[in-house]
């Protein structure tokens, strides 16, 4: 009887345990948007870019930097709703402060969302005060090597090291790789190399027919690639803060 008791409290202590909450870390892959002065040629020349690659911007998460504006700067009042009017999504703003005038009828962003999977988040065992919780080292990635084709529509991110496309990318499909970009076969869609700092990245193709090649935040749309070189074996690299495209052998 009393086993029986025993286990019966057993099971309803464990039944009315609190249940173990888990988290994971997530990074994120943002581009990062620094308006200058004048801003109504900064617009402009982003309706120029917009233009040539249309797009570009659509579901892509933007982070506002404003470090190169001055408090008082003509037009910043209405910045916000300005990219909004072209489809952009700030999911932060950094280089301001909200008590700036013109920033009084901003909407901050409050949260982000999506992400790419990081480590996991252990939440402390004990109560009371505990340091943050720290998001769990992750082994660094090797070279992701690919054996197909890339159809359109499809987004390879790798942002831990190089991306190898043993056949074709298609017309809108995207590669977005920390480090370089080789791909053996045509190069139809976005390739872009280098995200989170790498300036020394590369893009290879055995024929370079890109709709848009970015190194390190530096882009090149189509219209930009010489002629002599499209559908040639090619290479993408980034000289003077400029993207070049030089031909191979």
């Amino acid at each position: 009887m009393t086993d029986q008791m025993t286990r019966a409290e057993t099971d309803l202590a464990a039944a009315t345990a609190p249940m173990r909450i888990r988290a994971r870390g997530r990074s994120f892959l943002a581009l990062v948007l620094s308006p200058e002065a004048p801003l109504a040629d900064w617009l402009l020349g982003l309706d120029n870019q917009i233009a040539r690659s249309v797009g570009f911007f659509a579901g892509r998460p933007v982070i506002l930097d404003l470090g190169l504006l001055a408090p008082e700067a003509e037009g910043l009042d209405s910045l916000q709703q300005d990219l909004e009017a072209r489809g952009i999504h700030m999911i932060g703003i950094e280089g301001a402060d909200r008590s700036w005038v013109q920033l009084k009828e901003w909407n901050w962003p409050a949260a982000l969302g999506g992400g790419r999977a990081s480590g996991a988040v252990e939440f402390p065992e004990a109560e009371g005060d505990t340091p943050p919780p720290v998001m769990a080292p992750t082994q660094r990635a090797e070279t992701l090597i690919i054996d197909r084709a890339i159809r359109s529509g499809q987004s390879i991110m790798h942002l831990d090291g190089d991306i190898v496309i043993i056949g074709s990318v298609a017309s809108g499909a995207e590669l977005i790789a920390g480090g370089s970009i080789h791909i053996y076969g045509a190069l139809r869609g976005r390739a872009i190399a280098g995200v989170g700092g790498q300036p020394g990245a590369r893009i290879f193709a055995s024929r370079m027919q890109a709709e848009l090649l970015a190194i390190d935040g530096f882009y090149m749309i189509a219209e930009e690639i010489a002629p002599d070189l499209h559908d040639q074996s090619a290479q993408a690299l980034l000289s003077e803060d400029r993207v070049i495209v030089t031909r191979l052998g």
